[in-house]
C-alpha cells in the first residue's frame, strides 16, 4: 500500500511539472471510433447486435398530448396550469417546457414537450400523469419522447421474423457431474473473484475461473447454483457454462444496488435508488424491475418514493426493506408479495397482476412469511389499543385468501416468525409482557402445519426469564435449537417436536450449560451443528453431534465473521471478511471439526459456496442407500486410502527433496570452509583448529 502511495505521489508530482490535470472524468472521455487500445471490452457483441437500441439522448423528455387548443390569450393561463401540474413530480429545466403553435390559426396544437433534468423524473411524470383529468374532454396521454422515434422505425409492412436454426446450449448443471463428487464456491478478494473447488482430499483448492473486476460490488449464486450473478453500474447479468463462466444475459438496471433471485431461478428482482434533483424533494425514488432470467425481459417493474417500501423488513439501501418482494409457493416460482399500508400485496406470475385484482386487507399489519414449500402465509398483527386487541399470528391460503388458523397472543411487545425447511412447522416467538409491564418474558408458539387444525403447543423455557440469543430448526428435521441467557457464557437447549411417548408433543433433549456462543449453523442434512461464538466470543467453535448428543471437536477460527456449510454437509467453511484488517481469509474444516486447510487473502470480502439443486432421490431411495451404507462406502473408503497413500508418498517425497537440498547446502558450506582453511590458519598465527573449545580466552590492555 505504501509503495503503491509513493507511485501515486511521483505521478501527481511529474503532471504537475508537465502543467497536466489528473482530475479527468473518466465517463467523458470517448475513443475514436474501433480504437480498443488492444483490450476487448466484455460488451464487444453489443456493436454487432443489429436489433440493438441505441439512446438518443432524449432520455428525460415526455410528450403530454390531449391537452385543450386554445388561442394565444389563453395560452399562459394553460402554460402555468401544465407548469404546476409537472413541476410538483421534478424539476423542469429552463425553457424546458414547449407548447407549439399552429402559425395559421395562431392556437396551441394540443400537445407539449417537457423536460426534466434526468430520466428517473421524466419516467416519473409519464407513470403518474398518463391518463391524469384535467376535465371531462382532456385526459391526458404521456409518452416518452424516445418511443415516438422507436414507433417510427416500425416498417409499414410486416415481414415474418428470420427463423433461427436451433443450437443445443451448454449443460450449465454440468459441474454436478464431477467424479470426485467436489463441490465449488466463490471467492472475492481484492479485485478478482474467483470460482474453486473444495479438494478436501487433497487439502486445497483447484481454479475453476479467475477474473479480475468481474463486478463492481458483489456476486450471488441463483439459489439452485445454475448461475453467477454480478452487479455493475449498467445492470446486472448472469454466468455459466459447461467448462468455464460465459455471460449468458444481461439484465439492464441503471445504477442497481441490489438483485434477488426466485427460489426456482425463473426470475431476478434487481433494485436502485436514486436521489431527487430537486433539493426540496425529500423522497429517494425506487425502481424495482422483475426480470425473466432466461430471456432477460422486464416481466414487471415498481417505481415509487423509498416511503413507499419502507414497511417492514429489515436491510436493504436507503430505509428500505429487503427483499421488497418475498417469493411464496415454493420451487414453482407461482406468487411473490409486498407488505403495504394496512395490507399485503399478493402477486401471480402467470400475468403479473395481483390475485383477484386487489391486495389482502389487514388492518396494522407489520410481518408476514411464506411456507418454504407451500402457498401459505403466516402473517403477525401487533397488539393495538393499549391491549384492548391482542396481538394475532394468521395463516392464510394463497390464491383463495382463506385463513387457516389464527391464534391471539395477549401482552405481546414483539414478535418473531421462523418455518422449518420442508414447512411442517413453524415456531413463533412471542416477547411478553410482565404484570408490571416494566420488563418482558419469551415463550414459543409451536404450529403443526401438516397435521389436522394444525394444533399450536405453547413452550416456556426453564426459566422463562432468559433472554433468547439465536433460534434455528434442524433442516429437513424435527429439532430445534435456542440459544438463551443473560450470562456472558449463555446456554444452549434441543427440542424435538416427536418425544419418544407421544409424536405430537414437545420435549427437552438437553441442555448444555455456560457454552462460548452466540449464533447456531445446523448442516443442510441435520444432525450436526455448529455452535459458534462470533463477534464478542472472537470465533470459538464447538462441532456437535445432536443424534449422540455430544460434542466432536472444539476450536477457534480467530475473529471469524462468517460461518457457512457446503450444499452436502460435509464441510464448512469460516471466514475473516474485511471487517476486519487483520488475519483475512478462510478456513475448510470436515463436519466433525478437523481443520483441513487455511488460506489467507488480503481484502477478503465474499465467501458463497454453490447451492445444489434438491435431489431427484425419493424419500424411500434415501433410506435405503442409508441402511445399505457401509455396501456402498467399501469403493469410497478403497478410494480413500488410494488417495492417503498417495499423499503420504507426496510427503515422503517432499521430505526427501527437502533432505536433499540440506545435505546439498551442508556439503557446499564444508567445501567453502575447506577451501578458506588456509586464509583463516594465517589469521589465527598458525593455529590450524577450528574447534573453538581448544582456544583460551584473554583479555589484552
Amino acid at each position: 500500500m505504501a509503495a503503491e502511495v509513493m507511485l501515486m505521489n511521483e505521478i501527481e508530482a511529474k503532471a504537475a511539472s508537465m502543467a497536466i490535470d489528473l482530475n479527468i472524468d473518466f465517463n467523458s472521455i470517448q475513443l475514436p471510433r474501433g480504437e480498443d487500445c488492444g483490450i476487448v471490452s466484455d460488451d464487444e457483441d453489443v456493436y454487432h447486435d443489429d436489433q440493438l437500441e441505441f439512446d438518443s439522448g432524449f432520455g428525460n423528455v415526455i410528450v403530454v398530448d390531449n391537452l385543450p387548443v386554445v388561442p394565444r390569450e389563453k395560452f399562459e393561463k394553460l402554460e402555468g396550469v401544465i407548469r404546476k401540474i409537472y413541476s410538483q413530480i421534478g424539476v423542469i429545466k429552463e425553457d424546458g417546457l414547449w407548447m407549439p403553435v399552429d402559425p395559421e390559426t395562431k392556437k396551441t396544437l394540443g400537445y407539449c414537450f417537457i423536460e426534466y433534468n434526468t430520466p428517473q423524473e421524466a419516467e416519473l411524470a409519464k407513470e403518474k400523469t398518463n391518463g391524469y383529468k384535467l376535465d371531462r374532454a382532456h385526459i391526458f396521454a404521456v409518452n416518452m419522447f424516445d418511443d415516438f422515434d422507436k414507433y417510427m422505425r416500425v416498417p409499414d409492412e410486416w415481414a415474418p421474423p428470420e427463423i433461427k436454426p436451433y443450437t443445443p446450449g451448454e449443460n450449465l448443471q454440468k459441474w454436478l457431474t464431477d467424479e470426485k463428487a467436489r463441490d465449488q464456491f466463490v471467492i472475492r478478494a481484492g479485485t478478482d473473484t474467483e470460482v474453486l473447488w473444495n479438494d478436501a482430499r487433497q487439502s486445497k483448492t483447484e481454479l475453476v475461473y479467475k477474473r479480475s473486476y468481474w463486478t463492481e460490488s458483489f456476486v450471488q449464486w441463483s439459489p439452485l447454483g445454475t448461475y453467477l450473478a454480478t452487479v455493475h453500474r449498467q445492470g446486472a447479468a448472469v454466468w455459466g457454462g459447461a467448462n468455464t463462466f460465459n455471460r449468458l444475459m444481461r439484465y439492464a438496471h441503471p445504477q442497481v444496488k441490489l438483485i434477488d433471485f426466485s427460489p426456482g431461478e425463473k426470475f431476478l428482482v434487481t433494485y436502485s435508488s436514486h436521489e431527487p434533483s430537486n433539493p426540496h424533494d425529500a423522497n429517494v425514488r425506487v425502481v424495482i424491475n422483475i426480470f425473466d432470467v432466461r430471456t432477460g425481459k422486464v416481466m414487471r417493474d415498481f417505481k415509487g418514493s423509498a416511503d413507499e417500501f419502507t414497511i417492514g423488513g429489515a436491510g436493504g439501501v436507503a430505509g428500505v426493506s429487503w427483499p421488497v418482494f418475498r417469493w411464496g409457493g415454493g420451487k414453482e416460482d407461482k406468487y411473490f408479495a409486498k407488505l403495504g399500508k394496512n395490507m399485503i400485496s399478493v402477486y401471480e406470475t402467470e400475468t403479473f397482476s395481483l390475485i383477484d385484482k386487489k391486495s389482502l386487507k389487514v388492518e396494522n399489519v407489520v410481518d408476514f412469511s411464506w411456507s418454504p414449500t407451500d402457498p401459505i402465509l403466516a402473517l403477525f398483527v401487533p397488539e393495538l389499543g393499549g391491549g384492548n386487541q391482542p396481538a394475532r399470528v394468521s395463516l392464510v391460503q394463497v390464491p383463495s385468501k382463506v385463513e387457516l388458523r389464527q391464534k391471539n397472543l395477549f401482552s405481546v411487545s414483539d414478535c418473531k416468525m421462523y418455518w422449518q425447511s420442508n414447512g411442517e412447522y413453524l415456531a413463533v416467538k412471542a416477547d411478553r409482557y410482565t404484570k408490571t409491564k416494566k420488563s418482558t418474558y419469551t415463550g414459543f408458539e409451536l404450529f403443526r402445519i401438516k397435521e389436522r387444525d394444525i394444533p399450536i403447543e405453547v413452550l416456556e423455557l426453564d426459566n422463562k426469564n432468559d433472554k433468547i440469543i439465536a433460534f434455528a430448526w434442524e433442516p429437513k428435521g424435527h429439532r430445534f435449537a435456542v440459544v438463551h441467557g443473560d450470562n456472558p457464557r449463555p446456554d444452549i437447549s434441543f427440542y424435538s417436536m416427536k418425544s419418544s411417548h407421544n409424536l405430537g408433543r414437545v420435549s427437552k433433549l438437553t441442555t448444555l450449560k455456560g457454552k462460548q456462543a452466540n449464533a447456531l449453523f445446523w448442516s443442510p442434512g441435520g444432525r450436526f451443528i455448529v455452535l459458534a461464538g462470533l463477534k464478542g466470543f472472537n470465533g470459538q467453535l464447538e462441532f456437535f453431534n445432536v443424534d449422540e448428543l455430544e460434542t466432536m471437536a472444539t476450536a477457534e477460527h480467530f475473529m471469524a465473521t462468517d460461518i457457512e456449510w457446503d450444499p452436502t454437509g460435509r464441510y464448512v467453511a469460516t471466514a475473516v471478511t474485511s471487517v476486519h484488517e487483520m488475519e483475512n481469509g478462510f478456513n475448510i474444516w470436515s463436519f466433525h471439526g478437523k481443520l483441513l486447510y487455511r488460506i489467507l487473502k488480503d481484502h477478503f470480502f465474499q465467501f458463497l459456496w454453490r447451492p445444489r439443486p434438491p435431489s431427484f432421490l425419493s424419500a424411500e431411495k434415501e433410506e435405503e442407500i442409508l441402511k445399505y451404507l457401509k455396501k456402498y462406502s467399501k469403493k469410497y473408503d478403497a478410494e480413500d486410502q488410494d488417495v492417503s497413500m498417495l499423499l503420504s508418498e507426496q510427503d515422503r517425497e517432499k521430505r526427501r527433496m527437502l533432505k536433499e537440498e540440506w545435505e546439498k547446502w551442508i556439503s557446499e558450506w564444508r567445501r567453502a570452509s575447506e577451501e578458506e582453511k588456509l586464509e583463516r590458519q594465517k589469521l589465527r598465527d598458525g593455529e590450524a583448529s577450528d574447534e573453538e573449545e581448544e582456544y583460551e580466552a584473554k583479555e589484552v590492555e
